[in-house]
């Protein structure tokens, strides 16, 4: 502390960019160090140094060299950055020494060479920086409290602090000496009569980020929180913290924020322990963590809050323990227990307090998630555990990652509150009276003859998923595929499928997990029809698009009125050539509010069960290879709009045979359709309108 120093030093810093209220915005390396010693008591100064530093990327800007008179020349005969430092601390411990003294303090006209220049670059580089540049008394500041009619820190420079005490300004041209010699001056001049100065302001340097927990119900000042946007999905709140090294963060100040499937989804909420840290953290906006740069914008205490504080007593007495390192286990078999997981983790990684450092994340109603968080006291022993990744715990893999103590709050706060998708609301659709087929949306069960397949690329399809699938499609449930739209009828990579037991789908998952599709590897897990029913489809940000006055409702028909005339254009308009007419429909979408297993149910309802689905596909890609996105319109709304289509259309048949019986038994549903004899002599025929408008943002 610098009320206990003997001594000050002085000190000063250049980059090879930014210099001044910028130094350290730009990430450029130091290339210049100053250096002076003054003593306390005698009141006396030492010897004055100045030493170059090479830097690794040995470039100077314009305003550089303008503002320092420095050449590549000059600082490519330098020693690098730990060379110096080295130099610095080996000279000025010796001079202190010299001196009779026993301890020393930096001083300097800005905490930004220390905080923004030294700490980063140091951080990048992998250095160990010397115990006496994690504390350090600001001039300005102190100069303030000594003088408090000199006007606010903010505004203070070395020429307004001289002209204030009445002192000459130095007549040194040289950079970096002149401004070590005028705050010397100053030093000397606050330690004299009458102002008899001590230099008591210390500000500090957090060796390491405090974990801790954050309550809901306390309060947090919006100007302390930042948020940072592409992060990579591994980083964990200690890289975070080493992305704004020299910078305060407050405790527990860092939380990783999740998707909707309790993924990291790239961003994270900062809080720093006050308004000035947060700004000089807006400095590092677009600053690089590896090879990546991450933006930094202002945030407020309320998203802070909404990710990180919990109120759950169980998680509070979790992460009461400080100092704890943090795992993340996903995938965890459901009936795994407290003790099967201590012996996976083996006694090389003991878990702090045994089962009490293990927390199973749960439904509200006591089901098990799969995730559960557990803590190590030491590094060493976390490291032990992460080399658990992925080994097998009964029939499961499990991941581990390191996570943190807001990401252990927002997790639980996802997984106790209500659920994010509840039992599918009322349809707002008016069902056709005239058939009466049962919903195939399958009743909930705990039986785990499903499998999740998750990560599918967005262009994929029901016949890429069956290719995906191999052998196995012979195992799978008739109209047993179901794949996952978003709230605006978009993929969302995810699919469930039914399998015809337990066992089939268990060896799915198995054999199946991690192929590539479309050259994007795709996770299969095994689940239940009941956890179909809690997964939740990821948002759309997208505007509402509602489906066209043909498609909206399936309203109840008049007496006398078959449903064929849900698909037969309005008798007002005439008819028009197919061929040339301009894609002007209106778009197929189904509305955000109503669930996508809706449309499938009033579709399933209305069109005949099992050729609609084969034939649908069959024409869209005979009609795709001859005239590019062709379609009928029936067609192009089953096969861009549906999310279902079972793998068992129609057992035996083939698309020919599909498609004589729909045009035999349904003639007037698509009319013109042509006879499969004419499809195979004549594909130019298969060409309709297509609905245009709309299908365009679909991928």
């Amino acid at each position: 502390m610098a009320s206990h120093s003997d001594t000050l030093v002085v000190f000063f810093g250049a980059t090879a960019g930014a210099n001044g209220g910028k130094l350290g915005s730009d990430e450029r390396e130091i290339i210049l160090l100053v250096w002076q010693i003054v003593d306390l008591h005698e009141k006396k100064v030492g010897k004055l140094h100045r030493c170059l530093v090479k830097p690794d990327t040995l470039e100077l800007t314009e305003q550089c060299r303008e503002e320092t008179g420095l050449t590549l020349e000059d600082v490519v005969k330098a020693e690098p950055l730990d060379k110096v430092l080295q130099q610095f601390h080996q000279s000025v411990s010796s001079e202190v020494k010299g001196l009779g003294r026993s301890s020393y303090t930096l001083c300097v006209s800005s905490p930004l060479v220390v905080r923004q220049a030294l700490h980063p670059e140091a951080s990048k580089k992998n250095l160990v920086l010397p115990e006496c540049f994690f504390s350090f008394v600001d001039l300005r500041k102190e100069f303030h409290k000594c003088c408090p009619n000199a006007g606010p820190v903010q505004k203070l420079t070395l020429a307004s602090m001289l002209e204030f005490v009445g002192l000459p300004a130095v007549s040194e041209q040289t950079v970096g000496v002149r401004e070590v010699r005028s705050m010397v001056q100053l030093t000397l001049c606050m330690l004299a009569e009458p102002h008899n100065h001590k230099f008591t302001c210390v500000e500090t340097v957090k060796y390491k980020l405090d974990s801790g927990t954050c309550s809901k119900t306390e309060p947090v000042d919006s100007e302390t929180v930042i948020r940072a946007r592409g992060l990579p999905w591994q980083s964990s709140d200690q890289d975070i913290a080493r992305f704004f090294k020299g910078l305060n963060i407050a405790k527990g100040g860092v939380a990783l924020c999740l998707n909707a499937q309790g993924r990291r989804n790239g961003e994270a909420l900062v809080r720093f322990i006050n308004s000035e840290h947060r700004d000089l953290a807006l400095e590092r906006h677009k600053h690089h963590m590896g090879s990546r740069y991450i933006e930094v914008y202002k945030a407020t205490g309320e998203e802070f809050l909404k990710i990180a504080g919990g109120t759950s007593n169980e998680v509070t007495q979790f992460l009461s323990k400080e100092n704890q390192v943090i795992i993340r286990m996903r995938g965890l078999p459901f009936t795994a227990t407290h003790q099967e997981v201590l012996s996976f983790l083996g006694p090389e990684s003991p878990v702090t307090d045994g089962s009490e450092g293990l927390l199973f994340v749960k439904y509200p109603d006591g089901r098990p998630t799969g995730d559960a968080f557990v803590l190590f006291s030491c590094e060493e022993y976390a490291q032990n555990a992460l080399k658990k990744h992925k080994q097998i715990l009964g029939k499961r893999y499990i991941e581990l990652f390191r996570s943190t103590a807001a990401e252990v709050q927002q997790v639980l706060n996802r997984y106790m509150s209500t659920p994010l998708i509840s039992t599918l609301p009322s349809s707002p659709i008016v069902p056709v009276p005239v058939l009466t087929t049962p919903p195939f949306l399958p009743a909930s069960s705990s039986t785990r003859d499903c499998v999740r397949l998750r990560g599918l690329p967005y262009a994929a399809g029901i016949e890429d998923i069956l290719e995906f699938m191999g052998e196995h499609t012979a195992d799978i449930k008739p109209h047993g595929v179901h794949m996952v739209l978003n709230q605006q009828g978009r993929p969302s990579g995810d699919a469930f499928i039914q399998m015809k037991s337990p066992d089939k789908a268990f060896m799915v998952a198995q054999k199946c997990h991690k192929k590539t599709m479309k050259d994007r590897y795709v996770e299969v897990f095994q689940c239940s029809t009941e956890e179909m029913s809690i997964f939740p489809p990821p948002p759309c940000k997208l505007p509402c698009l509602s489906p066209p006055t043909a498609y909206t409702a399936f309203p109840t028909l008049p007496a006398g009125l078959s449903e064929v005339a849900l698909y037969q254009p309005p008798l007002s308009q005439p008819a028009a050539d197919h061929r040339t007419q301009p894609s002007s429909h209106s778009g197929l979408l189904c509305p955000s509010a109503t669930p996508v297993y809706e449309y499938e149910h009033e579709l399933h309802s209305v069109l005949p069960q099992s050729p609609c689905f084969s034939l649908h596909r069959w024409l869209l890609r005979s009609s795709t290879r001859s005239h590019g996105s062709s379609c009928c319109p029936a067609t192009s709304w089953c096969s861009r709009r549906l999310n279902y289509a079972g793998p068992a259309w129609c057992p035996g048949q083939d698309a020919g045979s599909a498609l004589q019986y729909w045009s035999q038994g349904h003639p007037q549903l698509l009319p013109g359709i042509p006879t499969p004899a004419r499809c195979h002599s004549h594909p130019v025929q298969l060409q309709w309108p297509v609905q245009r408008r709309g299908l365009d943002h679909l991928p």
